[in-house]
């Protein structure tokens, strides 16, 4: 579980409730079916209405990734795999890699791997796992867009919703605090419309793209990795030149790690 996407919800939620009290607002106010109407149905009209069903279908799935731990990032791990690899492949050869492969799990590295063990150029390797990596960003891009564009439509469809509440309120004047309940009531929406836009759907969009962008660098430190290991470098440059994707804290550490080994 991704905690730090439920400890934002959470916090937003709190700092619009607590902020309604201060202002002397009552949270009852809240109970708006007319405003969640508006906004959350007309919010998934308007992405069924953007985008084609197979991109739809895949709203669950990322709602998934978003509020999921992310397991395959530890960069630190990747560097010292291939570093301990390198020094495999140079003493023992490349098919000693073929144990390697079939232990792997990740298909993207299993596939690489299957390349350097089948003895394909350098270029082929660089080539096929590049565009694998593009692909795979494309897709990415298309589950980012869904969220990004419901933040768009959210927040305008609450100035919506509060236009439909005025009108409504506007057409009987003659009790003035029942008028007042109702103009309230209208600006529901735009609240709901404003806070669902930022607090909810746009930060998903911002959460699917930063692990989106972890993962392509995963990957580009695997095509690294498997380039150096097909070169016949060394473990010291190999570990030299992926290194180079991580931090200084992140490097220190893995030379710790290998000095503990």
């Amino acid at each position: 579980m991704d905690k730090t996407s439920i400890i934002g919800i959470i916090l937003g939620i709190i700092a619009v409730g607590v902020g309604m009290v201060l202002k002397g607002v009552h949270l009852a106010a809240l109970i708006n079916p007319a405003a969640i109407l508006i906004i959350f149905v007309g919010t998934a009209a308007s992405v069924c209405i953007a985008f084609p069903i197979s991109t739809i279908k895949k709203v669950p799935s990322l709602l998934k990734i978003v509020f999921s731990d992310d397991q395959q990032t530890d960069y630190q791990e990747v560097v010292l795999m291939f570093t301990k690899l390198a020094d495999q492949t140079r003493k023992e050869g490349i098919l000693s890699l073929e144990k390697q492969l079939r232990e792997t799990r990740d298909p993207f590295l299993r596939s690489g791997l299957q390349f350097v063990v089948d003895g394909q150029s350098p270029e082929f390797i660089r080539e096929v796992m590049l565009e694998k990596i593009d692909a795979m960003e494309e897709r990415h891009q298309e589950g980012i867009a869904v969220f990004s564009q419901a933040g768009t439509y959210a927040p305008t469809l609450g100035v919506l919703g509060a236009v439909i509440g005025l009108i409504a309120a506007l057409g009987d004047m003659q009790d003035m605090e029942v008028l007042g309940h109702a103009i309230s009531a209208a600006f529901m929406a735009t609240l709901m419309g404003i806070f669902s836009g930022y607090v909810l759907w746009h930060p998903f969009a911002n959460k699917l793209r930063e692990k989106s962008r972890r993962e392509v660098r995963m990957k580009e430190i695997m095509v690294e990795g498997l380039l150096s290991i097909t070169a016949g470098n060394s473990a010291m440059i190999v570990k030299d030149k992926l290194g180079s994707y991580l931090s200084t804290k992140e490097f220190n550490a893995l030379k710790g790690e290998e000095e503990d080994a």
